[in-house]
């Protein structure tokens, strides 16, 4: 799936340069992006949960409030896509977009269900006022300003809904982490397979795989992290955040890196 322009149509692709990627704020939607993107929905998860346990849910919800505000104002001081500012705004969004939901269900008795049904509500009026006012939802124009404010809106609900919508499949229905890890799985490859085969828009293509990363990359980060009493490896949920950041950070570095180092290859 590729991103589009304002009409709708495939954008044609840009050089992953400096130059070429100031002309959006969001990173070009590649198979890295992807790769990257459930790698940061798994470590919200984890990173969620063994934060709750170890602070206590009040200081935690706060600490990923505060960390959550200082990424998103480097973000939009940033004046292209840099990665290491983008991603870490990414993982600050799906930590705290976590603790949204869990919150909801756990202090405030909300189930997941009707959590789900909320967050997909709001992430719809999202939709609706930013193309209401902008006339697109295609990520290749968000240069900043009222557009990346509501972008930003937008990533927010989806790591909200999709955390609902993972723990209403794993717990809620009690089919498990690994079994609704492997049915995200299966889902997220219709959009990719709709907009090939069958030309369904780019634009819901994306968003719709964007949402379903957030429940594929928490179960299967899930299930390594919880006791085998839950159907888990019970590797822990502070092990598989650590070790998952690692393998964040390594590819936000190439990401980086690697650009330039072809731009020099090229001039």
């Amino acid at each position: 799936m590729s991103a589009t322009t304002t009409t709708g149509a495939p954008a044609p692709q840009l050089r992953d340069t400096p130059a070429g990627r100031g002309r959006s704020k969001v990173p070009a939607v590649t198979a890295s992006f992807w790769a990257v993107k459930v790698l940061t929905t798994g470590m919200g998860e984890t990173t969620s949960d063994y934060l709750a346990r170890t602070l206590g849910p009040v200081p935690a919800v706060a600490g990923a409030a505060g960390l959550l505000a200082a990424a998103l104002y480097a973000q939009a001081r940033a004046d292209r896509y840099r990665p290491a500012v983008y991603w870490a705004a990414v993982v600050m969004v799906s930590v705290f977009g976590t603790m949204a939901a869990d919150v909801a269900h756990v202090a405030l008795g909300v189930p997941y269900a009707a959590s789900a049904a909320a967050f997909a509500l709001a992430l719809a009026a999202v939709f609706g006022l930013w193309r209401h006012l902008e006339g697109t939802l295609a990520v290749d124009t968000v240069r900043g300003g009222r557009r990346e404010v509501l972008y930003w809106a937008a990533v927010l609900a989806t790591f909200a809904l999709g955390t609902a919508v993972g723990d209403l499949t794993a717990a809620t229905l009690g089919w498990g982490y690994l079994p609704s890890g492997l049915l995200f799985t299966a889902l997220i490859a219709v959009p990719a397979l709709g907009h090939r085969a069958l030309r369904l828009p780019p634009v819901l293509a994306f968003w719709w795989a964007y949402v379903l990363t957030r429940p594929l990359g928490a179960c299967f980060a899930d299930w390594a992290g919880v006791s085998k009493q839950r159907g888990g490896l019970e590797l822990g949920t502070g092990p598989v955040s650590l070790v998952l950041a690692v393998i964040i950070a390594a590819a936000v570095l190439w990401l980086a890196v690697g650009p330039r180092r072809t731009a020099r290859a090229d001039a």
